[in-house]
């Protein structure tokens, strides 16, 4: 299915009006007033509603609205939820990546670094991506740090996908794919991946793959699903991709995160170096999401179009952050498989606890997420569920419906997250136990 820069399919949902405190891109009806799913919130706070002037955004953003991660930690707060719905842990990053960055800020490392990395970290970047790849990567023609992976995103589409070119998404995915490919004019095509185990529709794929398509937006491991992409997978989208000259923006931020299988980096693959984009980041795997350090690794063709956005997005990142970073990339590969083992028993608490609950849980093999299919529970949609258990229940949960073209795919699933401390975890399982009950 298609979807061109004007958004032919509107996502459209609706929370109750007294979940969500956004005034604009409303319909009324008598009983209550729905707001659109991540409608703008306005400036004006207290003034009537008919003197405000309505919001103003482009064309190309206008069907995104805010994010579904903020409506629902905003959400969190009001109603004192347990948040399982946005990504990031509620506990800390290790103590020496911190005092290194402490220590970079007393040093006066605090002025703008250069644009696409301090030269330490890029040599760190190209180092560990030696050691997981078994590739040599120049770091000074071959890695751009960005202000995060979502950043390293944006500019290699801006940078290297024009006005109408045709690029395929695995959906479920990360919202932020399609907002920066509809920022770039692209047109998307999408693969669905199925329950229960989200494998790849290899020749709904094939059929997908032609001469006009520009681009394959892949990750893996996956979020929102946790599926790995299997080597037989990723030896079919390369050879697609070598067949028909197809470029791969490969999101990998969840490489560390690998429970059931090792993480496969399609750029390691014969023929594949050369035309992929391979993007990464410190926030996941060092418990550190608000520092935002990212980083795209590519041949220098591929490399100018990346640092040509990067350099009007955001120019350079924080350089105190870099220096830390450093540090943490350089970190033994003890901390990895410590992280790996405290993530896998948190994730068996929480897929114990949901299915205890009633909830179908499908298997996740990597990153911190779980997807269930709500529908035991009798609700209309995932929306509608989410709403529920915010609400009722005092958990967060995200409806995933926001992560595919065709909303009506995701209807009857939800993410929940595991990057929480076991406290919190076994608090929302309890919950869910004394407030949920099944209905089929």
């Amino acid at each position: 299915m298609y979807l061109d820069i004007n958004g032919v399919m509107i996502k459209q949902f609706s929370f109750k009006a007294s979940l969500l405190p956004f005034s604009s891109n409303f319909r009324q009806s008598s009983a209550k007033i729905h707001r659109p799913i991540g409608a703008t919130m306005t400036t004006v706070s207290t003034q009537n509603e008919s003197t405000q002037k309505p919001v103003q955004v482009a064309k190309r953003l206008e069907k995104f609205k805010t994010t579904i991660f903020t409506q629902m930690s905003i959400l969190a707060v009001k109603h004192g939820a347990i948040n399982l719905g946005q990504g990031f842990p509620n506990f800390d990053g290790p103590d020496f990546v911190k005092e290194a960055a402490i220590q970079a800020i007393k040093d006066g490392k605090n002025q703008y670094a250069r644009g696409y990395g301090i030269p330490q970290l890029n040599s760190a970047i190209a180092a560990r991506f030696r050691e997981d790849t078994g590739l040599v990567v120049d770091p000074e023609k071959e890695v751009t740090v960005t202000s995060g992976c979502t950043e390293a995103i944006a500019a290699a589409m801006l940078g290297l996908i024009n006005p109408g070119d045709e690029v395929i998404l695995f959906a479920p995915f990360y919202d932020s794919y399609e907002a920066t490919l509809s920022m770039a004019g692209a047109k998307v095509k999408g693969i669905t991946l199925r329950p229960p185990d989200f494998s790849i529709p290899l020749e709904e794929l094939k059929a997908a793959v032609t001469n006009k398509t520009r681009a394959i937006l892949m990750n893996t491991p996956h979020n929102p699903t946790g599926k790995m992409f299997t080597r037989e997978e990723l030896e079919t989208i390369a050879s697609l991709c070598i067949e028909n000259d197809v470029l791969v923006f490969s999101d990998e931020v969840y490489d560390k995160l690998a429970f059931e299988m090792d993480h496969i980096s399609i750029a390691s693959l014969p023929g594949m170096y050369e035309r992929t984009v391979t993007m990464n980041s410190l926030g996941k795997t060092f418990s550190l999401t608000g520092w935002k350090i990212g980083w795209a690794i590519a041949p220098p063709h591929l490399t100018w179009g990346v640092r040509q956005a990067h350099s009007y997005l955001t120019f350079a990142t924080s350089t105190p952050a870099q220096w830390a970073a450093v540090a943490a990339l350089k970190a033994p590969e003890s901390y990895f498989k410590e992280l790996k083992r405290d993530y896998n028993a948190k994730k068996e608490t929480l897929v114990k606890g949901l299915k205890e609950v009633g909830f179908t849980v499908f298997p996740s093999s990597g990153t911190y997420f779980v997807v269930a299919d709500h529908t035991p529970f009798g609700m209309e949609n995932d929306v509608a569920f989410c709403e529920y258990l915010i609400e009722e229940v005092g958990v967060v949960a995200i409806p995933t419906s926001v992560f595919y073209l065709n909303p009506e795919e995701g209807k009857n699933l939800v993410r929940f997250a595991f990057c929480k401390d076991e406290e919190t975890l076994r608090g929302a399982i309890e919950r869910m136990k004394q407030k949920l009950k099944r209905k089929v």
